[in-house]
């Protein structure tokens, strides 16, 4: 008991930050305090758009970014990691408010962040390498397009409509505003899009974004454009509290909660995998990493705030931006906490649709074509997977659409390992325990065919072995050379037992050679070499397996002695 205890102890401490981890946020603050500044600039207008979009409002999105981001930042496993509300996440948070409400959307934080912690302690980070890279492609693809079907409502000026289904409600908002045509919220969001994309071109260390959205909001308020505002902002962040939280409604929450945790583990991880990527000695430990993200989801609707992930393109700025410790991500969540605080009126003035365009050029900016294309060239399996992931994310939900490419993927790489498995018929001469004349060995490859058995020999390979097998020419053995043999499940092994259990019916006798250590396990646990090793026919060797064959023969008078000259031998 004291053993699994202290182990669990142990466990803990590892995913907390250490005092030279900590201690390290002070080797270049000014550097880091800079990356910071600059991350929260280009942060912004990313919050208050993803807080809108989620439907939970602006205020959502700044309270998002600032309590996860900073506690994301403490106790996450990437140095550089910047957390917050994303676009992939808001895709899977719209359904939720709309059958639930805001409460359960806070609620559902909650589960999530309780079900992070629970896969960082069980060590689950490692397994989320696992996913195939025309998967998160794809993946990321169809979240690129839901993200900018969603804002066109806001960009056309007019209401969203009443759905789930963004390509319905994108086709309805373009309806909407046939009839009722309107010059400035498009032009607004068309300026902005174009600013974001054109500027990034130009200079991609200006924040074009937070400029763009400050030209917009000044002219519209200089004007008096007809654009709709975001509305009222708290000043500050309200009181932590749990009253939110609906009982009665969690066993119903439960099933969402399992695909915020795993879109914010999914994304968390690949984004800290970039900022590895990007820097020069960092590496993330991904159980911390998890560990940081369940906080953050589990204080962040406390304070209203919605799930978060760690961001990509926020990662990305901030070590572009010079960051070197957890340091910078504090500094953006400080900054935008002070935003919150001084400046919540001035916010309030922004045009929608200049967010809306902020989203639309990120969306566009998610679409990496480059890689998207070479994928697509790569394999046909790959084309399809990324297809296929990517064409489920508009039609279903995000959690879905990964399930199905995972699917899809692993169905594709059995396929491509069957394909590797093989059975070859080997010729006797260099396996021959004897020298032997060349009418003898004659004699004896009438009567005794090896094959080779290469590769896994499991479910999705081991019929073609059967099949092929069935169709061996009459002859008096058939040795089987198992020492290539990769893997055997339990599919495997029964294939093998009844292939040898035809040919005994025909009167050939199988003997088995050089069967690896580890795969005795379930050949003899589903009885598959049982009759054979009581019958003396199962060898370690190729070789002693010729010898007991050739005596066999010989004994029994298929084959009879041909004398020869000693010193041929």
């Amino acid at each position: 008991m004291n053993l699994h205890l202290a182990a669990g102890g142990a466990r803990l401490r590892a995913l907390l930050p250490g005092r030279a981890e900590l201690a390290s946020i002070t080797h270049h603050p000014r550097r880091d305090l800079l990356a910071g500044l600059t991350v929260a600039i280009v942060a912004l207008p990313l919050a208050l758009g993803f807080g809108i979009s989620s439907g939970l409002g602006a205020a959502a999105g700044l309270a998002t970014a600032v309590v996860a981001g900073a506690i994301a930042a403490v106790f996450g496993g990437s140095g550089l990691q910047v957390s917050g509300p994303t676009g992939a996440m808001t895709v899977v948070l719209v359904p939720i408010v709309h059958e639930h409400g805001a409460s359960g959307v806070l609620t559902v934080g909650v589960l999530a962040g309780l079900l992070l912690l629970v896969l960082a302690v069980a060590r689950a980070g490692r397994y989320m390498a696992l996913v195939p890279a025309p998967v998160v492609e794809g993946f990321t693809l169809g979240i690129a397009c839901v993200i900018g079907l969603q804002q066109i409502p806001a960009a056309l000026g007019v209401p969203t409509p009443d759905g789930e289904k963004v390509v319905v409600m994108a086709w309805r908002a373009v309806l909407d505003f046939a009839a009722h045509p309107g010059l400035w919220a498009p032009l607004v969001a068309a300026g902005v899009a174009g600013a974001m994309l054109l500027g990034a071109r130009w200079r991609p260390t200006v924040p074009f974004s937070l400029l763009a959205v400050a030209t917009a909001t000044v002219l519209a308020e200089l004007t008096d454009l007809p654009v709709t505002r975001i509305g009222h902002l708290p000043a500050g962040l309200p009181a932590p509290s749990l009253s939110f939280l609906d009982m009665n409604a969690l066993g119903s929450l439960l099933a969402p909660a399992v695909a915020v945790a795993a879109l914010a583990a999914l994304e968390s991880l690949l984004s800290a995998a970039v900022a590895d990527g990007m820097s020069v000695n960092h590496r993330h430990d991904p159980d911390r990493e998890l560990f940081g993200q369940g906080l953050a989801n589990l204080f962040a609707p406390l304070f209203g705030g919605v799930p978060a992930t760690g961001a990509i393109a926020r990662t990305a700025v901030n070590v572009r931006s010079g960051a070197s410790s957890r340091l910078a991500a504090l500094a953006h969540a400080a900054v935008l906490a002070a935003i919150v605080f001084t400046a919540a009126d001035l916010v309030a003035r922004i045009p929608l649709a200049a967010l809306a365009g902020v989203l639309l050029a990120t969306a566009v900016r998610m679409i990496e074509a480059g890689s998207v294309l070479a994928m697509m060239r790569s394999t046909r399996g790959d084309a399809i997977v990324l297809t296929l992931t990517a064409a489920a994310t508009l039609a279903l939900d995000l959690v879905q659409a990964v399930i199905l490419g995972l699917l899809v993927a692993g169905v594709l790489a059995l396929r491509a390992i069957a394909r590797n498995a093989r059975l070859e018929a080997m010729p006797l001469r260099p396996d021959l325990p004897e020298s032997h004349t060349e009418e003898e060995h004659d004699l004896l490859a009438e009567h005794i065919v090896a094959y080779r058995l290469d590769g896994p020999l499991f479910f999705a390979a081991a019929h073609r072995f059967l099949l092929e097998l069935s169709k061996v020419a009459d002859v008096s053995v058939i040795i089987l050379r198992m020492s290539r043999v990769t893997t055997i499940d339990a599919s495997g092994a029964l294939v093998l037992g009844d292939a040898i259990e035809r040919l005994q019916q025909r009167g050939i006798l199988v003997y088995v050679s050089g069967i690896r250590d580890g795969h005795h396990r379930p050949l003899h646990a589903l009885g598959v070499i049982e009759r054979l090793d009581e019958a003396g026919r199962v060898f370690a060797t190729t070789p002693q397996a010729i010898s007991a064959a050739r005596d066999h023969l010989h004994h029994t008078g298929v084959l009879t002695p041909i004398a020869t000259d000693p010193q041929q031998r």
